[in-house]
């Protein structure tokens, strides 16, 4: 019984749509656009239940304990949380060239955000490139620590990827801390 009870959050959760992100790369921006998609599933494997901890770099161990969902698709990876919970601190991996990260932080309604990305691996090509505001405006590209003045209410975006200005390597775990 105790089982089932646990399995229809889940159920719910799975059946969730979320909007297919693209990017259009040129030169040192990206542009990010929303597009209808087919039915995602939450990636069961980053959703663990009470008091366990999501994380899916192996060498990260602070990390936000639960409400945060994870998608993975075409070398993007998506995690959603709510700003509730802030301040918090994610663990990522990036494990193929190309990838990138994207933070959406719903329910947004601070003045500002303080972000920052920490690795242990030597010449990791990564930075903060683009932040997606409450009233749809994108801005970037910034370095590895962000403090932005947020006007409006709403979801927030935190891009992550690798900087076309620098060279390094674009694979390895970090963690993305957020105020």
């Amino acid at each position: 019984m105790k089982k089932s009870l646990l399995l229809i959050p889940l159920m719910i959760i799975s059946c969730k749509k979320e909007p297919k992100i693209t990017e259009t790369q040129n030169r040192d921006s990206m542009a990010v656009s929303e597009q209808a998609s087919p039915l995602q599933k939450a990636d069961s494997a980053a959703v663990k239940m009470k008091d366990s901890i999501i994380n899916n770099a192996p060498k990260t161990k602070e990390v936000l304990s639960k409400g945060v969902m994870r998608n993975e698709k075409d070398g993007q990876i998506i995690r959603i949380a709510d700003a509730a919970q802030l301040p918090f601190k994610l663990g990522e991996e990036f494990t193929k060239d190309g990838q990138e990260f994207i933070l959406k932080i719903t329910n947004f309604n601070q003045q500002n955000i303080k972000a920052k990305i920490s690795t242990d691996v030597k010449d990791f090509n990564i930075r903060f490139n683009q932040i997606k505001l409450p009233n749809g405006d994108y801005d970037g590209p910034f370095g590895r620590e962000i403090t932005y003045d947020v006007k409006g209410k709403g979801e927030v975006w935190l891009i992550v990827g690798k900087s076309n200005m620098a060279s390094g390597s674009t694979k390895g775990s970090f963690t993305v801390s957020v105020e």
